[in-house]
């Protein structure tokens, strides 16, 4: 595994698969060091208009308790506000199209988010998030103390070009979907298979095209009790009706 850039593959129950690429230690310091910036902007703009009311003021006792719990509401507020309004994301991470989910792939919720930030303190141990660092080196997801307890990882949002939608040829026609469920009982990755064989289609001859679509589509045809001629024109009627298709 490479310490610094890694991409792992994660299955949820329903059986569909999340890759990610994790976020390495360096990746994540940076994002820390932008959200460094802004936490002590806000905190010195809280500062600064509580010192204009005299709320903050001299060395009293109600001053520096105040200011104590500004401190504390910033530092670890900010994480949990914005990992609940931007997708798993703090504004560093944003920048650095990252994101905070949980280890099954799926998105973090409010719990995951203040456990793991509450432990930022233990991560913090002994100056200068020392102990973090030394666990996200180790552990192979480079997660920290905070992420290990809540079950969550921080993963590189990927920016890719989205797909262009799936054009049957030739057109499907009224008449070839009335034996055709208007739900046929597809699992996800049975559907994001046949996708991908319809997208391939173009790039194979007719014979390879219907050996290929032989080896699955006696398999949906059984379950579904239907005849057909041609299999690869059943897998694209198939696709159509899933995607919630009409002639």
């Amino acid at each position: 595994m490479n310490t610094l850039d890694s991409a792992i593959d994660v299955e949820t129950p329903e059986r569909v698969r999340f890759s990610f690429r994790l976020a390495g230690p360096a990746q994540r310091a940076a994002a820390y060091l932008i959200d460094v910036i802004v936490r002590g902007t806000v905190l010195a703009a809280v500062w600064f208009v509580a010192g204009l009311f005299g709320v903050i003021g001299g060395a009293s006792g109600v001053g520096v308790g105040l200011a104590l719990l500004a401190l504390f509401v910033v530092e670890w507020g900010y994480y949990v506000a914005c990992e609940r309004f931007m997708n798993g994301a703090s504004i560093g991470k944003r920048v650095l199209h990252l994101r905070v989910v949980r280890s099954d792939g799926l998105p973090i919720g409010f719990p995951e988010s203040l456990l793991r930030n509450l432990l930022r303190a233990a991560d913090f141990l002994p100056f200068g998030y020392a102990l973090g660092v030394l666990v996200a080196f180790v552990d192979p997801r480079f997660r920290r103390l905070g992420d290990l307890a809540a079950s969550t990882m921080v993963v590189v949002e990927r920016r890719q070009p989205v797909l262009p939608a799936v054009v049957i040829r030739p057109a499907v026609q009224a008449r070839e979907l009335e034996a055709i469920p208007l739900k046929p009982p597809l699992r996800q990755d049975e559907l994001e298979a046949i996708e991908l064989f319809l997208r391939r289609a173009s790039e194979l001859n007719v014979s390879r095209e219907q050996e290929l679509a032989e080896l699955v589509a006696p398999v949906f045809a059984r379950r579904m009790q239907l005849g057909y001629r041609n299999a690869a024109r059943l897998l694209a009627l198939l696709y159509h009706r899933a995607r919630g298709g009409v002639a």
